[in-house]
């Protein structure tokens, strides 16, 4: 399910775009002012951010050149042609006008998103989770997940082989270039630290244990 986020401190609008949005199979995430914005950001990668200007706290424009690799469509009433080329030109991939029409709303967060399907780096999704080659982030349930590099590793991993039982050998061998330091007495460890993270963002446990052979990640 794609996630997008609304940061709109007019409470009624908001609920609009929500309504709007849930009905329309999407994900919502809510943030009411400039500072709670980035606030969620540091805890959430969405698909794409609708974005009102006039905010308490941090303003809109103030907000979107701290947001990257996210497509962000701006919502304003500002109607002025040099207010939207600069936000264009600031990073916004899209322009609406307030009071906007829902069913154009929709059709430019479709293209924004389709565009956004060919990313510039390798993402690999697997139910729930989402791991990002370039950034070497891991994301359960939409919440970044903070991982050592050795975790990391062994996430790319399992990420890349959902449902498959991976023995610890293979393991080790698979992740050695990048994480030497893991040992066959510290896979176990590592592994335990992984599933405890990924659990308490995510809400349900990801990583299985085979007994007497490896570990596998769900399908």
């Amino acid at each position: 399910m794609k996630q997008i986020a609304v940061i709109d401190d007019d409470i009624y609008i908001g609920n609009l775009l929500e309504e709007l949005l849930r009905l329309n199979g999407y994900g919502v995430l809510r943030a009411y002012s400039g500072t709670e914005a980035l606030m969620l950001l540091s805890r959430h990668r969405p698909d794409l951010v609708l974005l009102d200007l006039m905010l308490p706290g941090l303003s809109g424009e103030e907000v979107l050149p701290k947001i990257r690799g996210i497509p962000v469509i701006v919502l304003s009433a500002k109607v002025d042609v040099q207010d939207k080329v600069k936000l264009l030109l600031d990073g916004a991939a899209d322009y609406v006008t307030k009071p906007f029409d829902t069913s154009e709303l929709l059709a430019r967060i479709a293209v924004q998103l389709r565009n956004s399907g060919a990313p510039l780096s390798e993402v690999t999704t697997v139910g729930s989770l989402r791991l990002d080659e370039a950034s070497h982030t891991v994301w359960a349930n939409g919440v970044q997940v903070r991982l050592t590099k050795t975790e990391y590793a062994i996430a790319r991993l399992l990420m890349r082989n959902p449902g498959q039982v991976i023995a610890k050998s293979v393991i080790l061998d698979r992740i050695t270039e990048d994480t030497p330091d893991c040992t066959e007495s510290s896979l176990k460890q590592h592994v335990s630290n992984l599933r405890r993270k990924l659990r308490e963002a995510g809400g349900k446990d990801y990583i299985e244990s085979v007994w007497g052979i490896g570990f596998k990640l769900e399908g």
